[in-house]
């Protein structure tokens, strides 16, 4: 007998030994956690009114399937797929003019927020002035990116009217306070060696960052500003649902007139493009264009790097050039004096607050309601997404290929137009956007969570299956533990997005903060709306405190 070959007696020991799924020394503690989620689970369910069995009855059917019938059918003439084609570029020169502007905005407001190029940061003596501008700017930037671009449309029709301005300069705003605190950030991160060393030889702040701070960091600015581009176009679809033009309205229109042949056509068409966006998004991405791959001839299957950049700044000038064109925007109405004196006049009829007891509480009440909606559809939506990760994550296949196909197609489609359409089944209420947020982060989620399990070191589970242990096994006590983290840390970040999302869901009637904004602003009922704008601000500020805390925690 070999040295290394166990015993008769020692062979049927090792199971004892090597298998402590046998012996689970942590079941009352995941008993404990599991008792305590469905003790949370019930007052989520009350307060989201998340009954799904009325999605069975008869009258909900019967909608549902008349609505079915005609979606598996979509709208193919000539005249609607020329309304399509014309409303999908309106819909693109939306978010790149918007886009456009936000960069305006972020660039130098970046610029005041940081203190890398700042010459009195060098002796660590900031002064007073400098300092408390530098605090003010970052609390525009936090208040600019903390309220919802669909809230900002929503505020500023009621100022201009209806039409693309409206939603450009939404996306103006909120990208601008995005686009500036992540600016800031990458800023501050780059090595501050060569800006400190221009700084000390007496060159100037924007000698520093031309020549000090970018050489280090552009490729990431680039990279970043072509990411927000892309969700720019995401979101340029939704402004469509406040009458910003594009493929949103269309598709707000077709679902209110239960057109389902109409709302394929438009799903499909959008699917397309998030799709182009996303492929010409990390094309352009400097960091896809500096590792070029080779062919099978060993030639190169993208131009060189100068003549790709070329071509691209060319073809951004392009786009941005035909964009500023075709958009219908009246910048002499937008940004003149009356357009200014009308927007003091809404700004003055915000304040003071409405506070009276009988509304707070009201306000209260939406929400706990936003809460739920958030939590309870990230809750969902993580369960679903680790059921569909345990299937993208397989080797290749026809299952892994279905599985990734359909998590791409749930996260393709935004919240608002998944509630728009829930609202054909599941009537009014906080129902449709619970789903709607559960249906896209299960998209979401499914493909951060396959990659999760992908890159989980393999040595712990090759050992539980050279000791015998079944696959379920496998996963529950090798990959899984060592993925957990990375898991928990994702879908904590999703609920910070999904409470912005479920605040503007109510736009559409799916409940919440959102459906109190959207009835007040129609009422002109200012002193309510400020009210609930505020709520909204804070609850989104105390999520995303509470989840930042709990991801640190997690990453120790």
């Amino acid at each position: 007998m070999s040295p290394s070959a166990p015993s008769g007696a020692s062979a049927a020991a090792l199971p004892a030994v090597d298998a402590p799924w046998r012996r689970d020394p942590a079941a009352l503690r995941r008993t404990g956690l599991v008792v305590a989620l469905l003790a949370l689970l019930w007052p989520l369910l009350v307060w989201c009114e998340f009954r799904p069995w009325e999605l069975l009855d008869e009258r909900s059917l019967r909608a549902t399937m008349r609505f079915a019938v005609q979606f598996l059918t979509p709208r193919a003439d000539a005249e609607f797929l020329a309304m399509l084609a014309a409303d999908t570029w309106r819909t693109v020169a939306m978010a790149t003019v918007g886009l456009a502007l936000a960069w305006v905005i972020a660039v130098p407001m970046a610029l005041l927020a940081t203190a890398r190029l700042s010459i009195s940061a060098l002796t660590g003596r900031m002064p007073a002035a400098p300092a408390a501008l530098r605090w003010t700017v970052r609390t525009v930037l936090v208040v600019l990116r903390s309220v919802p671009e669909l809230v900002w449309a929503l505020m500023l029709v009621r100022v201009i009217g209806l039409g693309p301005g409206a939603g450009v300069l939404a996306i103006a705003l909120s990208y601008g306070g995005m686009l500036g605190k992540v600016y800031a950030e990458i800023l501050e991160s780059a090595d501050a060696t060569p800006t400190q060393a221009l700084l000390r030889g007496g060159a100037g702040r924007l000698q520093a960052l031309l020549f000090g701070t970018l050489p280090g960091c552009a490729d990431e600015l680039v990279s970043y500003t072509v990411y927000r581009w892309e969700c720019a176009i995401r979101s340029s679809v939704v402004l469509g649902f406040v009458g910003a033009g594009g493929l949103g309205q269309q598709l707000d229109n077709a679902t209110k007139m239960f057109a389902g042949a109409e709302v394929s056509s438009i799903l499909l068409v959008f699917m397309a493009l998030v799709a182009l966006a996303d492929r010409v998004s990390a094309w352009l991405r400097p960091s896809r264009r500096s590792s070029p791959a080779r062919g099978a001839h060993g030639l190169h299957d993208r131009p060189p790097v100068r003549v790709g950049l070329w071509a691209l700044l060319a073809g951004l000038l392009a786009l941005l050039i035909a964009s500023f064109a075709s958009l219908p925007l009246r910048w002499g109405e937008l940004l003149g004096p009356g357009a200014l004196a009308q927007m003091g006049r809404f700004l003055n009829e915000f304040f003071p607050p409405q506070l009276a007891p009988a509304f707070l509480l009201r306000v209260g009440q939406g929400a706990l309601e936003t809460l739920a909606m958030s939590a309870l559809g990230s809750l969902l939506a993580a369960v679903a997404g680790l059921g569909f990760a345990l299937l993208a994550s397989r080797p290749s296949g026809p299952v892994r290929a279905v599985s990734r196909l359909l998590l791409n197609a749930l996260r393709s489609v935004p919240e608002l137009v998944w509630a728009s359409i829930l609202l054909v089944s599941a009537g009014l209420g906080p129902m449709p956007g619970t789903l709607a947020l559960a249906l896209h982060t299960t998209g979401v989620l499914g493909r951060l969570m396959a990659e999760a399990l992908e890159n989980a070191p393999p040595q712990n589970a090759q050992a539980l299956r050279w000791a015998g242990a079944s696959r379920w096994q496998v996963f529950a006590y090798a990959t899984l533990p060592q993925a957990a983290p990375q898991l928990l840390s994702y879908t904590l970040y999703r609920w910070e997005n999904n409470i912005r999302a479920a605040a503007v869901l109510g736009v559409v009637g799916a409940g919440g903060l959102g459906q109190m904004l959207s009835l007040h602003l129609g009422l002109f009922q200012m002193q309510e709306t400020c009210t609930v704008l505020i709520a909204m601000l804070a609850l989104v500020m105390l999520v995303d405190a509470c989840s930042y805390a709990a991801r640190r925690k997690l990453n120790r």
